[in-house]
């Protein structure tokens, strides 16, 4: 079992930063591809940012290419999410995610994902 505890959220104004951290139980960075996923009011969960098992690679959704980076601190077994350029459609709940399947597969099969998060809200105002 794996748990995944979000941290980091809160309210920003547009162009500001945040970073997230999702503090993750067992050895999770090793086994498993982790990233992110977030979901706006009355929108679909979409794929924001993953990072594969080994954290040679990183893949992020077009949409926050250039303005979101992903990492992971495998002594610490926490991944981060620094967000910067922010702007007000990036708004949503931010869930981190872990799943043993391809990160190809992470990115498009919200379903197949093992373990969520509870989430932590970001928002961005104009």
């Amino acid at each position: 079992q794996v748990q995944l505890v979000e941290s980091g959220g809160g309210l920003v104004q547009a162009g500001g930063s945040l970073r997230l951290s999702c503090a993750a139980s067992g050895r999770t960075f090793s086994s498993y591809v982790m990233g992110y996923f977030r979901q706006a009011p009355g929108k679909d969960r979409e794929f924001v940012a993953a990072i594969n098992r080994s954290g040679s690679n990183a893949y992020y959704a077009d949409s926050v290419k250039g303005r979101f980076t992903i990492s992971g601190d495998n002594a610490k077994n926490t991944l981060y999410l620094q967000m910067n350029s922010l702007k007000p459609e990036d708004t949503a709940v931010y869930y981190c995610a872990a799943d043993r399947r391809a990160a190809s597969l992470f990115q498009v099969d919200l379903n197949g994902i093992e373990y969520w998060g509870e989430g932590t809200q970001v928002t961005v105002s104009s």
